[in-house]
């Protein structure tokens, strides 16, 4: 593990020495990332996915499938607007997303599950019906490998929000991080997340007890020295690839400064920021989905392949605990429209268009018909579902609803393409079998995936 927690002595309780434990941590990371690192292959293009959850159930109607030509009751309640694809209307709170439309792929006819359950839906939705609950992203891990050959960054991220939107809502954040795990694969494939404590991420963040931050400039001044003691010696040259990764890893280097937003432009963070937009429905908090873009970015920049970005609390039941479809677009449409907008732009500008894939995603849309008091209940006859980037086709609408929005019409989507597009961005399916080692269970079902033709 990385911790170096700095204390007033300079030995523990067991008698080592905090250069001691540096030493030994390094050591044993760079064990960690030559084993990670076994499985590269050709086989797995230079490529990412952001996956992009908006956990609670967005109306697939006041989104991306306004159906002002239903009838009233039907039709989305905050209207449409026009966007650059002729034609295709959003709902009107996507300003930002109508005019980068042609970024967009947007599916009106994905209907993977018929669960209305919200427990039951996350899972089987971020597992992608996986029967023995491992996430996508873990998944993804066991093919190429746990962490980046080069740069040391985990193969597997998540990005979960620190607060709610609704208070009730902390059991449906923490389920979203549940789902996220690697199941039988075992931990090594699990997710690195910048906001817990989990086993992966005490091996990759620097952490200081609170006790303990008045001596954080001590701490600064050993890593310094340690910094200046190896590049006098020469011996960071003659370490193997692995032990000086993890040394980087240590002293600086690119797991830890992809976290650190500090080091992007004030113009671009400025870009991203949707603190201005406060979500929340009994208490208000600034909004920090731009951020957390902001760092899926980066971390896909250094080396991440799969990053779960989670935004919680669209559950809009006009209940009293829940506000109404209007009011929810407000509070989590805006900053969602704002961020996804800034991020589009952002890896254009950066020239990462073609190597990141943006995946938006929920576990179920709402009813079709309106509820007296302006809301919309589960409803899983269709899903948002939403791609930009990865080289795929974008600037197109696939597939079509009913004319009340309540099932696909034609071009009916499932798990199968959702997974066949995830694989076929990621890897050559079709050469995965040359990898040696990897279960036949999972090459099973790569193989029945089929990438939605219209993207590629």
């Amino acid at each position: 593990m990385l911790n170096l927690l700095e204390s007033g002595g300079g030995r523990d309780c067991s008698g080592a020495t905090r250069r001691d434990f540096l030493s030994v941590s390094a050591l044993g990371l760079s064990a960690l990332l030559s084993r990670a690192s076994a499985t590269s292959h050709p086989v797995f293009k230079d490529k990412s996915v952001v996956l992009l959850f908006l956990c609670g159930g967005a109306s697939h109607i006041e989104t991306f499938d306004p159906k002002m030509t239903a009838p009233e009751g039907f039709r989305s309640v905050t209207g449409e607007i026009k966007t650059s694809i002729p034609g295709v209307t959003f709902g009107s709170t996507y300003t930002g997303l109508a005019k980068r439309a042609k970024k967009l792929a947007v599916v009106r006819s994905f209907a993977p599950h018929q669960i209305s359950d919200h427990a039951k839906a996350i899972r089987k939705v971020l597992t992608g019906g996986n029967s023995a609950f491992t996430s996508i992203g873990s998944r993804f891990a066991r093919f190429r490998g746990t962490a980046d050959s080069k740069t040391g960054m985990p193969t597997y991220c998540t990005l979960i929000q620190d607060h709610e939107p609704y208070s009730q809502y902390v059991e449906y954040r923490d389920l979203i991080r549940i789902v996220s795990l690697p199941g039988e694969l075992g931990k090594a494939f699990g997710p690195f997340d910048p906001g817990t404590r989990g086993q992966l991420n005490d091996s990759m963040k620097l952490n200081l007890s609170m006790q303990n931050l008045k001596h954080r400039q001590s701490l600064l001044r050993s890593l310094d020295s340690m910094r200046r003691n190896i590049d006098r010696s020469g011996n960071m040259e003659a370490m193997d690839k692995f032990r000086q990764q993890a040394f980087e890893v240590i002293l600086g280097g690119d797991v830890r400064k992809a976290l650190d937003l500090s080091r992007e432009p004030e113009k671009i963070r400025a870009a991203y920021d949707t603190g201005h937009f406060k979500v929340g429905w009994t208490k208000k908090r600034p909004s920090t989905l731009g951020g957390r873009l902001l760092m899926a970015r980066r971390l896909c920049q250094a080396g991440c392949g799969f990053v779960t970005v989670g935004s919680a609390g669209w559950d809009n039941h006009a209940n009293g605990k829940h506000p109404n479809v209007k009011d929810g677009m407000a509070l989590l449409g805006r900053p969602l429209d704002h961020a996804v907008s800034a991020f589009l732009d952002d890896v254009e500008q950066q020239g990462l268009s073609e190597k990141i894939l943006l995946v938006i995603l929920s576990e179920f849309g709402r009813t079709p018909r309106i509820g007296k008091n302006g809301g919309r209940d589960h409803w899983p006859g269709l899903c948002p579902l939403v791609f930009s980037g990865g080289g795929l086709k974008t600037g197109q609408v696939i597939g079509e609803s009913t004319s009340k929005a309540e099932k696909p019409k034609s071009d009916p989507l499932r798990f199968e393409d959702l997974l066949g597009t995830l694989w076929g961005t990621l890897f050559d399916v079709g050469q995965l079998r040359l990898v040696p080692g990897l279960p036949r269970e999972l090459l099973n079902e790569v193989e029945k995936g089929r990438m939605i033709r219209q993207l590629g």
